[in-house]
């Protein structure tokens, strides 16, 4: 048997401090004991990213501001730190947009909460921080018009043309998420149900959503210029390897430029709510639109609801207090 190493590793080290009531040491070793535990509860890699990069912002963050994250402990920050050297550091010296600031804030605060309750840190810093209020804004969609020039871009004589045009239509026909698009494989379409299966979903919930025959028309169509390739992707690239999300969004992005599209910004997301709009115009109710979203909370669909739907419009005809005016 080789002889283990006498020096404890940060797994093992975590374990003594822990029955000893000690605290976590150091951010590295915190940030390691937090990803673990992501991964133990099997989150998305995008997500388990996105915490870190969030979190080393934030140290990095300290650092500019003279603060020696080495010597810094988890268990000494304080809800002043964060309201001083982030929040207020973020807006006044960074100029940072709320939602950039508050994105930030929800990394710390899981980061924070996951110590706390694991017994890390000692009180938790996150407690009485709250996200900052913003300003709820309109959902940016495309119009009729931006969407049929969006579409003439695709040079259809290629099959990177032919395969774009194809995502631009499922992206409008389903209103399905990028991710949601990249994960589809050629197994997910299933023709006679006229159904797509979304397994890469945001929720870890598989759900059904359904195409149209025009739809269907142009999935064969692509599929037979497509051809046989090693990756069982529904979308591939021109060497037959998997398309992947950040490459969806910039081909979208290139389409957007070409169409001279600026008071929108041109991404799957967009069609998304473009999606939930046009079905709301067209007699989608909440639990449709619910359904094939794949959102687990009502709040947003009510919002395309509100934001879109021609009843209240329809029914402000007929109850405008503008009627009470005598005509001039």
């Amino acid at each position: 048997m080789a002889r283990r190493k006498n020096n404890l590793n940060e797994r093992e080290l975590s374990v003594v401090r822990k029955s000893s009531k000690s605290y976590v040491e150091s951010f590295k070793e915190a940030l390691n004991l937090f990803v673990d535990d992501c991964e133990l509860r099997n989150l998305r890699p995008f997500t388990i990213r996105y915490y870190q990069n969030e979190i080393h912002a934030f140290l990095n963050q300290l650092e500019k501001q003279g603060i020696d994250t080495n010597q810094l402990k988890p268990n000494n920050v304080k809800g002043s730190l964060i309201e001083e050297n982030v929040i207020l550091y973020m807006r006044k010296y960074k100029g940072a947009k709320v939602v950039s600031i508050n994105t930030r804030l929800r990394a710390l605060r899981s980061f924070f909460n996951f110590l706390y309750k694991k017994k890390y840190i000692k009180n938790n810093p996150m407690e009485n921080v709250r996200l900052l209020k913003d300003r709820k804004h309109v959902i940016p969609t495309f119009s009729k018009e931006q969407l049929n020039t969006l579409f003439n871009q695709p040079d259809l004589t290629t099959f990177t043309g032919v395969r774009d045009y194809t995502i631009m239509m499922v992206f409008l026909e389903t209103g399905i998420r990028v991710n949601e698009l990249a994960g589809l494989s050629l197994s997910d379409i299933l023709w006679e149900d006229s159904l797509l299966r979304i397994r890469n979903a945001k929720t870890y919930r598989e759900r059904l959503v359904p195409i149209q025959s025009e739809m269907k028309k142009q999935l064969k169509k692509y599929l037979s210029i497509r051809g046989v390739v090693e990756s069982d992707a529904l979308f591939v690239t021109v060497d037959g390897t998997t398309l992947l999300r950040r490459s969806v969004q910039q081909r979208i992005d290139i389409y957007g430029v070409k169409a001279k599209i600026k008071d929108v910004r041109c991404s799957p997301h967009t069609f998304r709510h473009t999606f939930a709009k046009l079905s709301v115009q067209q007699g989608a109710n909440i639990f449709e639109l619910q359904t094939i979203l794949g959102h687990t909370s009502m709040e947003i669909v009510k919002t395309y609801v509100n934001l879109f739907g021609n009843d209240v419009r329809e029914r402000h005809k007929d109850f405008s207090p503008l009627k009470v005016l005598k005509k001039r």
